[in-house]
């Protein structure tokens, strides 16, 4: 019997990694999970990371807790979001070393790349020039993480590994109206505007910035397929201190082409316009998957299906609100 502690089972990609586990256990695979919510175990503390890990000894490890935000509070809580994180990384995979831990596989993000990158970014762009600054505090602390695995592979022999995702979206996703990502601010406002009638929906920027997005449930297939990849073919892949794998779709969509695609999902008719006022962001944020594609994997679904299951997903948490 194999024991998975799964650290953010509450997340949109913890949770998603949860389901993909308990689908192996219901087809007979010898596995316990292990959860804590956060009330039940705070990953900023310590002496509770230490004597969590101690009494429970798992076998595995998977880390998709953080503590996650859009520009907004990126921008407002900058101390927050790198302290927070930065615990949470360095508590979770020392103590689970300390534990006897093995295997472990930690998520990061792709704001670790620099703001002028080549594109599409590349596992080697790591650490090349100056990061984003409205994000610079959270994209540290996820560098961290992935520097602690490998120092902890380099000089203790352990197997710990880390994925890095791009923008991810699927149930489970914030839909809030004023802090969420593109994607489901876009489900939720195309939504509103058609049942409201409304004859236009305005969207920021000149609609031609272009970004990847990935399914949450893709994004947990690939993690457990790098997670159970063997080692001797993760390690022909990777290097000692460039071991991170990029997550992603390996295509991308202008913003006023993915507001085509939210509206005709959510049954929109009316017009669509932009507001060329306000910012547009970078022009172009697409990862390079080969390397995970030479190690086998790459996503299966695609961009409309993803974006319809969600709707229906948020429909129907909305009707269980309301």
């Amino acid at each position: 019997m194999t024991k998975f502690y799964v650290a953010g089972h509450r997340g949109m990609v913890g949770g998603a990694i949860l389901r993909k586990l308990e689908t192996r256990i219901a087809a007979g695979e010898p596995l316990e999970l292990l959860t804590r919510t956060h009330a039940e175990l705070d990953l900023t503390n310590q002496s509770a990371v230490r004597d969590f890990m101690q009494a429970e000894k798992p076998d595995v490890v998977i880390l998709a807790a953080a503590k996650v935000g859009g520009i907004h509070a990126n921008n407002t809580y900058p101390a927050e979001f790198i302290y927070e994180n930065l615990m949470i990384e360095c508590n979770v995979i020392h103590q689970a070393f300390a534990a006897g831990v093995q295997r472990l596989l930690q998520l990061g993000s792709s704001c670790i790349y620099p703001k002028a990158v080549p594109q599409p970014m590349a596992e080697d762009a790591l650490l090349t020039g100056t990061l984003e600054p409205t994000n610079e505090p959270y994209a540290v602390a996820k560098i961290a993480g992935i520097k602690l695995c490998e120092s902890y592979n380099r000089q203790y022999g352990v197997d710990y590994r880390s994925v890095m995702p791009t923008n991810l979206y699927g149930p489970g996703d914030n839909f809030h109206p004023e802090n969420s990502h593109v994607l489901p601010a876009l489900i939720r406002r195309f939504h509103e505007a058609a049942q409201a009638g409304t004859e236009e929906v305005v969207i920021w920027g000149s609609g031609t910035p272009m970004r990847e997005f990935l399914h949450v449930d893709d994004m947990a297939e690939a993690s457990l397929f790098v997670l159970d990849l063997d080692k001797a073919i993760y390690e022909a892949n990777t290097q000692p201190m460039l071991s991170h794998i990029n997550v992603g779709s390996g295509t991308d969509i202008s913003i006023m082409d993915l507001a085509k695609l939210v509206a005709r999902v959510t049954g929109y008719k009316g017009r669509i316009t932009n507001d060329p006022t306000k910012p547009d962001g970078t022009m172009k944020k697409l990862m390079d998957v080969s390397r995970l594609a030479q190690m086998g994997w790459t996503a299966r679904i695609g961009l409309e299906e993803g974006v319809a299951e969600t709707y229906r997903w948020f429909c129907d948490t909305t009707k269980i609100r309301n």
